[in-house]
């Protein structure tokens, strides 16, 4: 059966009824290729604005072409009329308004109309593109709202998360455990019309080491680091002068520079259980290697509060020494007894003892160092005791054993905080030191003795035995 010839006039009403489909005929009867062609450029299209909504369109194209081969040849040109409904041109301009709002680039258009667009979908991605759209920026400096916020740190943190008064609290809060607060450096105290002098110690050194005592922190020293300065130059121009007097009293006490000398302020906190970094008081000790070392010393102690005193002696001597003073005591306790029953000295250093009484003197001066002398007389049941003093050749019985059980041999009066800012102060300091130049001698002697000391000891204790016989 031949096929049925296709009638040219059936197409034009189909093509009435079509919405998608364009009224222009080609003026030409050349099969047009814009459908071979442009799909490309028109799929490009589609895709650069609604990738989801071009496939139902370029569908609905693709069906009208089967239909009709010479409908929608025109080139496409914007501004030009079409046969919709009213319905499409709504929504047509809708779609328009939607695209005008959004910058793109200059898109190159192909041929024929571009696919239709759906009105309900626009309007929704106009409000969601809206709302995710960051808001215009303007020129000039941020304001502090549009300014992100830092995170608070530590103890900001803590009361921020706590706190619910919203983020005005928030950022009082933050502000307040970062800010920084500048104090003035504190002046030098006014000198009162006192001048500072090289032979007393102002008063102001006297209320700086007092301060100290009730601030002992690095923090508040460097602060006053200009005060501390001056204070140290009054000390050390102090010592200057009395290291002349003394060594005036005791000649075998050298002249040595100030390192030796003075005590440094400054305490080791490795090992102790005090945290306090500073010694609040000045201090120095002259002997014949100055503040160190086995020679028995004169020591000069300046802390305000009642605790100003002046000493010496051996203190905490090491295992040898304790041996020789405890070997003197024991062969020839008679030297050590003459030197503390010395009038002027006990006066000084043993104001409870009486005079010429041997056992009140020897008790008032072992009472005076019991800070690490053995507690108990030896016992025979106390084996440890028994054995250290056979060691040695002592007795627990001994007449003297409670100067053989001392670890420590110093002697010390306290003086009052104005004895130190008197004008006669080094004098004051004097008649202190020179009733201990025998003590310290004999000490020196006994501990590190130079030639000819024991023999000549011998000579007069032995006359003196002879004499007291």
């Amino acid at each position: 059966m031949p096929p049925k010839k296709r009638e040219i006039g059936h197409s034009t009403p189909q093509a009435a009824t079509s919405r998608r489909r364009s009224a222009r005929v080609s003026s030409t009867g050349k099969k047009s290729n814009y459908f071979e062609d442009d799909v490309d450029e028109s799929d490009d299209v589609g895709a650069a604005r609604k990738p989801a909504k071009n496939t139902k369109k370029r569908a609905r194209s693709e069906l009208g072409h089967d239909n009709d081969d010479k409908s929608d040849e025109a080139p496409y040109k914007e501004g030009a009329d079409s046969p919709r409904e009213n319905g499409e041109e709504e929504e047509d301009d809708e779609g328009d308004k939607s695209d005008e709002d959004k910058p793109s680039l200059p898109i190159k258009r192909g041929r024929g109309r571009p696919p239709g667009k759906n009105p309900k979908a626009s309007k929704k991605t106009k409000e969601e593109d809206e709302s995710d759209a960051a808001p215009p920026r303007k020129r000039g400096r941020p304001s502090k709202a549009a300014t992100p916020k830092a995170t608070p740190k530590g103890p900001a943190k803590a009361a921020a998360a706590t706190a619910g008064n919203g983020e005005d609290s928030d950022e009082e809060e933050f502000d307040e455990g970062n800010r920084v607060t500048f104090e003035p450096l504190p002046q030098l105290r006014d000198t009162g019309g006192v001048e500072y002098e090289d032979t007393r110690i102002h008063p102001n050194t006297l209320a700086f080491l007092k301060d100290l005592k009730a601030n002992n922190k690095r923090s508040w020293l460097r602060a006053r680091d200009p005060e501390f300065r001056r204070s140290l130059k009054d000390w050390d121009s102090f010592v200057e002068t009395l290291t002349e007097k003394i060594t005036e009293a005791d000649e075998t006490i050298p002249e040595l520079p100030l390192k030796d000398v003075v005590f440094r302020i400054y305490r080791d906190i490795r090992f102790s259980k005090d945290p306090t970094p500073y010694k609040p008081h000045y201090s120095a000790a002259w002997s014949r290697t100055g503040r160190k070392g086995p020679y028995a010393c004169y020591y000069v102690h300046c802390e305000p509060g009642g605790h100003c005193f002046v000493g010496g002696g051996l203190w905490h001597p090491d295992k040898d020494a304790i041996a020789k003073l405890r070997a003197s005591i024991d062969e020839r306790p008679h030297r050590i007894r003459r030197v503390l029953s010395n009038p002027h000295f006990r006066r000084t250093f043993l104001p409870k003892a009486k005079d010429g009484d041997d056992k009140s003197i020897i008790a008032a001066f072992t009472a005076a160092n019991q800070e690490n002398a053995l507690k108990t007389k030896p016992q025979p049941s106390a084996l440890w005791s028994v054995l250290i003093f056979e060691k040695q050749g002592f007795h627990p019985d001994h007449r003297d054993i409670e100067l053989l059980k001392l670890r420590n041999f110093t002697v010390g009066t306290k003086i009052k905080d104005s004895d130190f800012t008197s004008s006669a102060a080094q004098d004051k300091i004097m008649a202190l030191i020179e009733p201990m130049v025998d003590y310290v001698t004999f000490l020196n002697r006994v501990v590190m003795p130079d030639p000819g000391d024991d023999s000549d000891s011998d000579t007069d204790e032995n006359n003196a035995e002879g004499g007291d016989e």
